[in-house]
């Protein structure tokens, strides 16, 4: 049903925790199946430097978080927008068609955190 890939990252997920003082931090959820992500990138000049998050959900919730936090490593937003929810399944080697929203949860969270981040440096400025 999964992947080695989504497997590994379900056993082993990547990145999970928090940032002190992060740049951004943003939570979205899935209503329908309950799951919900907690996302915060450190975030200098323009770059991601630092991801952490906080998943609940189910094994393909956890997976797509850890890989999609891999993946916004140390790209510039511009390029980090550029991750959608068919590269984070993609990346996973696939998932079950009932669980490709996990993957939009990860990649809605990233653009989310990205536009609440650059609405505040408008602000700033």
């Amino acid at each position: 049903m999964y992947t080695e890939i989504v497997m590994d990252h379900f056993n082993n997920p990547r990145n999970i925790g928090s940032i002190e003082k992060p740049s951004v931090i943003i939570q979205v959820g899935d209503p329908n199946c309950g799951d919900t992500l907690l996302l915060s990138l450190k975030i200098k000049k323009d770059k991601i430097v630092d991801v952490k998050y906080k998943i609940y959900g189910c094994g393909a919730a956890v997976a797509t978080s850890s890989i999609a936090s891999e993946m916004m490593m140390g790209k510039t937003l511009t390029e980090a927008l550029k991750i959608t929810d068919d590269s984070i399944t993609q990346a996973l080697g696939g998932l079950p068609k009932e669980k490709h929203h996990c993957s939009n949860l990860a990649a809605g969270a990233l653009r989310g955190a990205i536009n609440e981040y650059r609405k505040a440096a408008l602000k700033r400025a």
